[in-house]
């Protein structure tokens, strides 16, 4: 596995990669309806050109292609951290929130911020983020679950 810096070129395979991953890893969390609105099957990639377009990415790839990727912004905030499902638990995700967290500690940033989806509370728990708050947001007409989380950096 390699990680590289994202660019707009990679736009689409990110998106692809998003929604692959709501809908095959977070059955056990969010019902279908919820996943259909988190992720629709059919992106706006003009909301995903701007969105991504905000935010630094680093993809992990390798042979086979994209394995994951996360979003961040200067200021500390993980917007984004998936993995794609054959790649779910292999330690993709780790290395992402690794390289991210060490080139924001080496800017300055002290804190950092995420809001998590209740799949993703447990991994950022375990990297020493604190919840909060918990948030229900609302995609569409459906509530969604998520967390309020951040970390101290020394």
């Amino acid at each position: 596995m390699r990680l590289r810096e994202g660019s707009a070129a990679d736009t689409a395979a990110c998106v692809a990669l998003f929604t692959a991953s709501v809908h095959a890893l977070t059955g056990a969390h969010y019902d279908a309806e919820q996943r259909q609105a988190w992720a629709p099957l059919q992106p706006d990639m003009d909301f995903w050109r701007r969105r991504l377009g905000d935010l630094r990415l680093l993809l992990a790839e390798d042979a086979s292609g994209l394995l994951g990727f996360i979003g961040y912004a200067a200021d500390g905030h993980i917007d984004m951290l998936f993995c794609a499902p054959h790649a779910a638990r292999n330690g993709v995700a780790s290395a992402l929130y690794k390289a991210a967290e060490a080139e924001l500690l080496a800017s300055g940033v002290t804190r950092l911020y995420t809001e998590a989806s209740a799949v993703a509370e447990p991994f950022f728990q375990r990297r020493g983020f604190s919840v909060v708050e918990q948030e229900k947001v609302v995609r569409g007409e459906v509530l969604l679950l998520r967390y309020r989380m951040h970390k101290q950096l020394p």
